[in-house]
Order: structure tokens, then C-alpha cells, then sequence
């Protein structure tokens, strides 16, 4: 009987063991569930919004500035060509627009001011691009995620076009949204691996000064809470950084107008294919198809690559008087231009190679200089 008792004791403790375990085991599950509602949820918040504005540099930055925002990342998207290059978007042909992806919670930033920052930061009346930077790849569009995107969208861009703001029709197209593919990684975050090029190209484009002469108070007010110069275009870095930044014969050449001896100098015979930019400021001044050797021991050219980006400047030194070209944003000295070059012109542009950085073709792309490729591959 004893032993009976004993055995129905254990028995007993062995089913209230697995009660405890089956309920400690439901609550854990309850738990996770719990948490993974709670996680699914959480992930929920974020939303996508898809803009094209032209140039993808110049759109992430307006859109990271803003509370709420996770993630903004360039990209293609709009056309039928599966995983494009950028040299490819570059072409026109694939159908693609550069845009910007960005992801944010809702419950911060609302659809409406994503809206707004991407109006406020582009020419919303031009069909053929945006500003420098011409072709169907650089064309303006909304692409909804949603009914309610593309509802808020439509709705924005009508007031707009009523607002007054513009003499001519607004002309953004409001899209479905189609498979984004990101661009490459030298392209994410332009603005801050390249501050000073992505300044330089920004005003170079006249992106930046439409932005200002159309919402001058808007403008204003970001650039003081920024603390940022409301006046001017880039800044010239200071003749302190400009030492650290350059090699002594560097400085000499662009700030104190020196110049290097002939033979002597990286760039009088270099025969490769790509680019001349400003040493200082990385604007692109001078293509390797137009230099020639002019027998004098330094780099010359018969015409600029982009000509808006030199000023010429009369030169009365050494008892002569000469033209003197300097670089537009980067304020360096580069060399003289001379009327004794090849026509049919007639114009030789003897440069310093101190005052220049040479970009060969094949680095083109990856240095954000892409669109100048399709000049080789003629």
C-alpha cells in the first residue's frame, strides 16, 4: 500500500512537472509572438518614396536633412533595362530616370513634406531635364508606392501648378512605382565622400541659384541654420587648408601664379586617354583629345572640354602682356592662352601640370566624371 502511495506521488509530480512546462512553454511562445508582432510592426512604420529630380547627387542630400527619414539611396528606376549602369542611364537608351529611394517612418515626416523638400529642389517646369544636365535620364517624376501616395501626389503637383510660382506648366509626371535599382556605391552619399566637387557641380549646374531666386526665404533659412555663407557660391578653401591639401609647387603654381619648368612637369607628354581637372576644386577644364604637343615642354591644348569653367584674364607681368586663364570655382591659377595653336581655332591653352589632376578613362566613372566616357568610345 505504502509503495502504491509513493507511486501515485511521483506520478502525480511528473504531471504537475509537464503542466508547468506546457505553461511555462505557452507563455515563452506568447511571448515571442508577442515580440515578433511587435518587431513586424515596428518595421511596419518605414515607407518607401520614390523621386526623380535629375541628378541623384543633388536630391539625397535635401531629403536626409529631414526628421523621420531612414535611408535615402540613388538609383535607376522606370525603365526596362535589368541592373543598369550608370554609364548605361548616362546613354539615355535604357528608358531609366536617376532617382532617389528614400525610406521613413510616418509617424515623423509626412508624405506631404517629402513632397514639398523635392519641389523645393527642382525645376518642376522642365520636360527635357534638369538644368546642365539634358535628356529623358534626367527627366522629374513622382513614383507612388500607394493609392494614397500617388492620391497626395496628384493633389500637390495641381496646387502647385496654381500657386503662381512658375510661368509655365508644371510638368512632373506622377508614375507607379517600378523595380529601383541602386546605384554604385561611389554614387551613395556624393555630398559628403566628394563635399567640394558635389558644391562645384551643384552651382556649376545652376541647380543651386534656381533654387535660391525661386524660394529665396526657404533657402535663407536653411543656410543660417546651417551656418553657411547666404551671400556667395562655394567658398575658396583657406590658403591654410590649401597647404595641407597641395604639394608646395601646387600652392606656388595655382595661388601664387608660378610657374613650373618646361620638360619638367608630370603631364607635358602624357599620352593616355581622359581628363584634365582643377588640382584645387576637381572641375573639369581639358580633354587628352584636344591636347598636342606644342613643343614647348608643358601640357597644351587646342580648346577647352568645358569652357565655362576657365576666365581669361589680362596678364601685364614680366614686362609683356599675356592672357592669363584661371580655373572659374577653384579661383587657380592654371596658365596663359596663346593665339599660335592649331585651327582652326588658333588657340593654344599652355597649362600648368601642377595645376592640374589627370583622371584616365577607364577611372572616369568611378571618380563621378561618367559622362565624359562616351567621348572615348566614339
Amino acid at each position: 500500500m505504502k509503495k502504491l502511495i509513493i507511486i501515485g506521488a511521483a506520478i502525480a509530480a511528473v504531471i504537475g512537472f509537464a503542466i508547468l512546462l506546457y505553461a511555462g512553454t505557452e507563455r515563452n511562445g506568447q511571448k515571442k509572438e508577442g515580440m515578433d508582432k511587435q518587431m513586424t510592426s515596428a518595421a511596419g512604420n518605414y515607407q518607401k518614396a520614390t523621386f526623380a529630380g535629375g541628378c541623384f547627387w543633388c536630391m539625397t542630400p535635401p531629403f536626409k536633412k529631414l526628421a523621420g527619414v531612414k535611408e535615402v539611396v540613388a538609383g535607376y528606376t522606370g525603365g526596362s533595362k535589368h541592373k543598369p549602369t550608370y554609364e548605361e542611364v548616362s546613354e539615355g537608351t535604357t528608358g531609366h530616370l536617376e532617382a532617389v529611394e528614400v525610406t521613413y517612418d510616418p509617424g515623423e515626416v509626412s508624405y506631404e513634406q517629402l513632397l514639398e523638400a523635392f519641389w523645393k529642389n527642382i525645376d518642376p517646369t522642365d520636360a527635357g531635364g534638369q538644368f546642365a544636365d539634358r535628356g529623358s535620364q534626367y527627366k522629374t517624376a513622382v513614383y507612388y508606392h500607394s493609392e494614397e501616395q500617388k492620391k497626395q501626389a496628384e493633389k500637390s503637383k495641381a496646387e502647385l501648378d496654381k500657386s503662381g510660382k512658375f510661368n509655365r506648366p508644371v510638368v512632373t509626371a506622377i508614375l507607379p512605382a517600378a523595380e529601383f535599382y541602386p546605384a554604385e556605391e561611389y554614387h551613395q552619399d556624393y555630398d559628403q565622400k566628394n563635399p567640394v566637387r558635389y558644391k562645384l557641380y551643384k552651382s556649376g549646374s545652376g541647380r543651386e541659384q534656381f533654387i535660391e531666386k525661386t524660394w529665396p526665404e526657404r533657402q535663407k533659412e536653411q543656410k543660417v541654420k546651417e551656418g553657411q555663407q547666404t551671400s556667395g557660391v562655394v567658398a575658396k578653401p583657406s590658403k591654410e587648408e590649401l597647404k595641407k591639401k597641395l604639394t608646395p609647387l601646387q600652392f606656388e603654381v595655382t595661388q601664387q601664379c608660378s610657374t613650373e619648368p618646361p620638360f619638367n612637369n608630370k603631364y607635358w607628354d602624357n599620352k593616355k586617354d581622359g581628363i584634365y581637372v582643377d588640382v584645387v576644386s576637381g572641375e573639369p577644364l581639358f580633354s587628352s583629345l584636344d591636347k598636342f604637343d606644342s613643343g614647348t615642354g608643358w601640357p597644351s591644348f587646342k580648346e577647352a572640354l568645358e569652357p565655362d569653367n576657365l576666365i581669361n584674364k589680362e596678364d601685364n607681368s614680366l614686362f609683356m602682356t599675356r592672357t592669363e586663364v584661371k580655373s572659374k570655382h577653384g579661383d587657380s591659377h592654371l596658365g596663359h592662352l596663346f593665339d599660335d595653336g592649331p585651327g582652326p581655332a588658333g588657340k593654344r591653352y599652355c597649362m600648368n601640370s601642377a595645376a592640374l589632376r589627370f583622371i584616365p578613362k577607364e577611372d572616369l566613372e568611378k571618380e563621378g566624371y561618367g559622362k565624359y566616357l562616351k567621348l572615348f568610345n566614339k
